[in-house]
């Protein structure tokens, strides 16, 4: 692909990345917000899914480890095939996010008898594990905005053959993105005792 090809490619797809970025936030905040069973639509909670798009950040974390390290042993191929796939992670797990939240009620961590409401003897009880759940938490979910733009600019760049441009921002992208599918891992295994049976 010739250099003006690449930019082109490029900037074919800047626009469209800047609005799926901000659409993407903007429709989970507001689907996060809507319960089905508000709109008379029974449907039991999706309890099962929480670990299984927890397992899926687990695996997305190892997929970018993984592909570091194809890339620093000069495998593009593999590297190519491995971003990809952890793309569609994410993806999956957004989805998967999604419905678990329009299904089931929120579960407040400390909240030891699963009434829905915390009591300052359920704060008193998790203490100051509680700040450092919402540490992860806030930082968690921050970071999980900023990296879609992140990710898509670095796949297009990589995609355009932009490697010299593609380089320099999945320095950036990379430890970003870990970051967030490492605590997605944390913030289930903190938040999971409390989950409603």
């Amino acid at each position: 692909m010739n250099n003006s090809n690449s930019k082109d490619l490029e900037q074919k797809f800047s626009t469209f990345i800047v609005v799926v970025s901000i659409i993407i936030p903007v429709v989970v905040a507001v689907l996060f917000s809507v319960k089905l069973k508000d709109f008379g639509v029974i449907v039991e909670p999706f309890s099962f899914l929480p670990p299984v798009y927890a397992t899926i950040n687990g695996i997305t974390a190892i997929l970018l480890v993984w592909a570091v390290f194809a890339i620093k042993n000069g495998n593009r191929i593999l590297h190519q095939k491995l971003m990809t796939t952890a793309i569609a992670c994410s993806v999956l797990f957004l989805l998967m996010y999604v419905a678990y939240h329009m299904t089931a009620d929120s579960t407040y961590f400390g909240d030891v008898n699963h009434d829905g409401i915390l009591s300052d003897e359920e704060k008193l009880q998790v203490g100051s594990t509680r700040l450092v759940y919402f540490f992860i938490l806030i930082t968690h979910i921050i970071l999980s905005v900023t990296i879609i733009p992140l990710v898509l600019f670095t796949y297009v760049r990589a995609l355009s053959e932009r490697f010299d441009k593609h380089k320099k921002i999945a320095k950036i992208t990379f430890p970003i993105w870990l970051y967030v599918a490492v605590t997605g891992v944390i913030v289930y295994l903190m938040i999971s005792p409390y989950y409603a049976n």
